[in-house]
């Protein structure tokens, strides 16, 4: 087990979200799943309890661990995307998988974890400060999914 690992709540999911994932990302596998050795109280001896999992290159493990904690958008995982046919792909995974758009590059999968697909031009944009940094935030206020082409032509001016 890797020394950090990003630990997630899930009401009962943990398995289906973690292999919707690795199946989505690249850098990205199955891990251990661990069975429960007694009844608990939101499932029973033998559910699987805990799902480790890669998901780009980040260590994760789900617990199912019932409905009491839900996810918000105070954590979120950040995709950088190279182009618009990735942001593309990522985005509409997630989406049309039961997840719901938010604004500026968010969306939240089925499960309510917050994901961020984030153009690697926009990230940079923002970074080089002044009018160019302006000009991209600006384009990318309205949006919900990044669109590349957008904010090239913003950062150009």
């Amino acid at each position: 087990m890797a020394k950090n690992t990003i630990f997630l709540w899930y009401d009962k999911d943990a398995e289906a979200a973690a292999r919707f994932y690795t199946q989505t990302f690249p850098d990205s596998a199955m891990g251990r799943i661990v069975r429960a050795p007694g009844d608990y109280p939101s499932g029973k001896k033998g559910d699987v309890l805990v799902v480790e999992f890669t998901v780009a290159g980040v260590h994760c493990a789900g617990l199912n661990g019932g409905p009491e904690f839900k996810h918000n958008e105070a954590f979120s995982f950040q995709v950088t995307t190279d182009d618009q046919e990735e942001t593309d792909r990522y985005w509409n995974a997630i989406v049309g998988n039961g997840g719901q758009e938010s604004a500026c590059g968010w969306c939240k999968d089925k499960w309510g974890v917050s994901w961020q697909i984030t153009p690697r031009v926009l990230t940079e944009a923002l970074a080089a400060g002044g009018e160019e940094a302006r000009r991209a935030f600006e384009a990318m206020m309205p949006m919900k999914k990044i669109d590349v082409a957008t904010i090239e032509a913003a950062r150009r001016g």
